[in-house]
């Protein structure tokens, strides 16, 4: 029976047998025994399906991969330890030194700095576009070495909405995937594959969780995306894997030939998972993600329209405002509410703003954000500060920027606050 989000939030995954735990179990083991010595090296040789290291698979973090697999509509997920794993494993599992890949400049400063810089010790080229810029002009960045076009649906932090069935029909014009951090939107508000993407990734840290207890990642694959069509730009693939006797993913899996290969060769090798018990936190916190994501579009859209009529903001952009330059896409795309993050600058300093936050009572500064509590933050003084004024304006954010971050509490109270530091300025 087809479920609803609602309600794949809260049973997908895991269903339990006759005397089993109602809830999800912690599964807080590093290894799983077998009888035989040949039960073992079947699951080794990827000819059978089971557990016997965490490091590869869990039952618990396969649950809460499967449900998140369910809200977005794949065929297959696997969890990371954090959100910047698995945009590096999403790109990496198709990209090797001498590749090269596509991203919009409007994405978070920690992916940003992976891309442009660390992947670039790595052998692996990225070109940075403008979501404005012409078909013409971003098509014109392709090369014969281009393996992937990047993007987020919601920019963090500067609130552009990515216009996917766009650049889904770019990306698959030269043969290639477009993989989109869903992280803002949440598949409650947007589900990518349905707009032509073919891999979502999220950092589970943020809505999905929803209450600051773990740090994760997720990668899911819409098993859409035929490799072997463009089997010369993906022999990882497409030809036979010597750490595995030769075995070719895309005959041997299908349309699970890139997350097979995601989990038994990068994860193998590489390691990046959670624990156990983050993930049995993250699935807490799924259970609710529908109903909080209500709540955090209904906040932010109230907190919008009162910074947007304010005389000491000089700008604000959420896609919610009627005003906004991505409306029209929001429209289109988020039709149920965007999120619950809000980016905006107040007239003057950037001294100015630093005091705005440090006048507020109980909406915090932190570096995290899409938590249920009210949260405020500064890029170009915190998460984004290794970049210049020129790259912070190159990546779409602005100097001046102050990134808020709505959450779940009363929306009068959290105007309040915000008015009473701007009282003070």
């Amino acid at each position: 029976m087809k479920k609803n989000l609602e309600t794949l939030c809260i049973h997908g995954g895991w269903k339990a047998k006759k005397g089993e735990p109602q809830q999800l179990p912690i599964y807080q083991s590093t290894t799983f025994k077998y009888e035989t010595s040949e039960q073992m090296a079947r699951l080794f040789d990827l000819e059978d399906e089971g557990y016997f290291y965490t490091r590869l698979a869990n039952p618990t973090n396969d649950a809460v991969a499967k449900k998140i697999c369910a809200l977005e509509g794949g065929v297959g997920a696997m969890l990371t330890s954090s959100g910047q794993a698995a945009n590096f494993y999403a790109v990496f599992n198709i990209c090797q030194a001498g590749d090269h890949f596509i991203t919009s400049n409007s994405i978070y400063g920690g992916t940003y700095n992976l891309f442009g810089v660390t992947m670039k010790k790595l052998g692996i080229e990225c070109t940075f576009i403008d979501q404005d810029w012409t078909d013409e002009q971003i098509e014109a960045c392709f090369k014969e070495n281009t393996k992937c076009f990047f993007g987020e649906t919601i920019s963090n932090p500067g609130g552009n909405v990515f216009d996917i069935e766009r650049f889904a029909n770019i990306a698959h014009k030269h043969g290639v995937p477009l993989i989109i951090d869903n992280t803002f939107a949440t598949p409650v508000n947007c589900r990518p594959f349905e707009w032509g993407c073919d891999i979502v990734t999220h950092s589970t840290t943020k809505y999905m969780d929803g209450h600051a207890t773990q740090v994760g990642g997720c990668v899911v694959d819409s098993g859409n995306f035929d490799w072997d069509k463009y089997a010369e730009k993906f022999p990882g693939l497409t030809t036979p894997d010597e750490s595995y006797h030769g075995l070719t993913y895309t005959k041997a899996f299908g349309k699970l030939a890139y997350m097979t290969k995601l989990v038994a060769q990068l994860m193998r090798d590489l390691g990046s998972i959670p624990a156990p018990q983050n993930s049995f936190l993250l699935n807490l916190g799924l259970e609710t993600l529908a109903l909080r994501m209500r709540q955090h579009c209904e906040n932010a859209q109230k907190v919008a329209e009162w910074l947007e009529k304010n005389p000491k903001v000089s700008w604000v952009n959420y896609c919610g405002l009627p005003t906004n330059k991505y409306h029209a896409l929001a429209q289109k795309y988020l039709p149920n509410g965007s999120c619950g993050v809000i980016a905006f600058g107040l007239d003057g300093s950037r001294e100015e703003a630093i005091k705005f936050m440090d006048n507020l009572d109980f909406i915090s500064i932190v570096t995290h954000v899409a938590d249920t509590r009210t949260c405020v933050l500064h890029p170009a003084s915190h998460t984004h500060r290794q970049l210049s004024d020129e790259q912070l304006r190159e990546a779409g954010i602005a100097p001046d920027l102050i990134r808020l971050s709505v959450g779940i509490e009363n929306a009068e109270d959290i105007i309040a606050d915000l008015e009473q530091a701007m009282a003070k300025m």
